[in-house]
């Protein structure tokens, strides 16, 4: 039998700990430290929150940075706007870079439009150790599906940026003030002037879809998102938000038309969208008129071309709004799509159930117990 290969003497303090081997604790190397991030605990991807807390515990923590965010509007883009305006307003909270995409609003109308966030939703240590009792948010608090409902206390604390996800009082805006403090950035379709010999071309990317895919990539490229001018300082995330893209005001015809004439046109800006994405700090949240693309193929491609998709169904003008059982909610929220990371597939959520009601302050999501 061939002997064991001997371990060399040591002496002093390195004998006292034991024999040296050539085992190394592999040291995976550490991510960089951004306000508004946090690690995930399933993969270690740097996630921000999505401005909803209830949606960040659903798809798994929050959005992983590099990522798409695909909300699917409900009939009338209200409660979308929604959920678009508390992303962005996490933004500004958390001193990411915002930029902001329209068609048909102005995004500096937009962004004085943000939620004001709320300062009592700080966990105070103090009282939990002492035996005190925090005073709650009562109705208007956060309610979160299953598991998620049991949460801290909250006392009036001013905002930190440096915390993991805000609640909004979506009854007030945001004082200009605190806008001030983050960089924007807007892109306004009709501000913008059309590129000469590309609108009505036979070009399978529209006009509109390029000049705002050139806009992000000025944005990400001068801001050093993507390395290539390094960011000076202590690195941030760009946050992209764009409102309703693939209507008609963005002169597309997805909506109008079984067959567009710019039958790949979305489908081929997402994906050039995505790669941008990945290649930088940056993570986007988009809204989606789904429910008025006339060809259903196109909305199977842009699903599988997001990461994350998830569709808002108001009750309003619909039969569930007189039903009593669904009295206390104002839609229902069906996610479609949850990311697997570094796979070449995805997750899909298997809670189905999942409601929604806007409060007079909070944005609320709930198990929906009829179903």
């Amino acid at each position: 039998m061939m002997a064991a290969p001997s371990v060399p003497c040591m002496s002093g303090r390195a004998m006292s700990a034991g024999a040296e081997t050539s085992f190394r604790r592999k040291v995976r190397g550490k991510l960089p430290a951004i306000r508004g991030t946090r690690p995930s605990v399933h993969n270690g991807q740097l996630l921000v929150s999505s401005g909803v807390s209830a949606l960040d515990h659903i798809l798994g923590g929050g959005l992983a940075v590099g990522t798409l965010l695909l909300i699917e509007e409900d009939a009338y883009s209200t409660y979308s706007n929604v959920l678009l305006r508390n992303f962005l307003a996490e933004g500004v909270v958390s001193g990411h870079e915002v930029f902001v995409a329209s068609a048909g609003e102005d995004p500096h109308t937009i962004l004085k439009n943000l939620p004001e966030p709320l300062t009592d939703e700080i966990p105070k240590q103090d009282d939990h150790k002492s035996g005190k009792r925090s005073p709650g948010l009562g109705d208007d608090a956060m309610k979160i599906a299953w598991r998620y409902q049991n949460l801290p206390k909250m006392e009036s604390l001013p905002v930190s940026a440096s915390r993991f996800g805000h609640y909004y009082d979506m009854s007030k805006t945001m004082s200009p003030d605190m806008l001030q403090t983050v960089k924007t950035h807007g892109f306004y379709l009709p501000h913008v002037t059309p590129l000469e010999g590309t609108y009505g071309s036979s070009s399978e990317v529209s006009c509109d879809y390029l000049q705002l895919l050139q806009c992000i990539q000025r944005v990400v490229h001068q801001g050093g998102f993507d390395g290539s001018s390094p960011q000076t300082g202590q690195k941030n995330i760009l946050r992209i938000g764009v409102q309703s893209l693939g209507s008609v005001l963005w002169g597309d015809d997805i909506c109008s038309d079984e067959c567009p004439h710019n039958l790949h046109s979305l489908t081929r800006f997402l994906y050039a969208l995505r790669g941008l994405l990945r290649a930088s700090l940056s993570v986007c949240a988009i809204t989606l008129p789904a429910h008025l693309i006339q060809n259903k193929a196109i909305t199977v491609r842009v699903r599988n071309l997001s990461d994350t998709v998830v569709g808002l169904e108001s009750f309003i003008d619909s039969q569930r709004e007189s039903n009593p059982l669904y009295k206390d909610y104002h839609g229902l929220l069906h996610v479609h799509r949850i990311p697997r990371l570094n796979s070449l597939t995805a997750d899909v959520s298997d809670t189905k159930d999942l409601a929604f009601k806007l409060k007079r302050k909070i944005f609320s999501i709930e198990v929906d117990k009829h179903n």
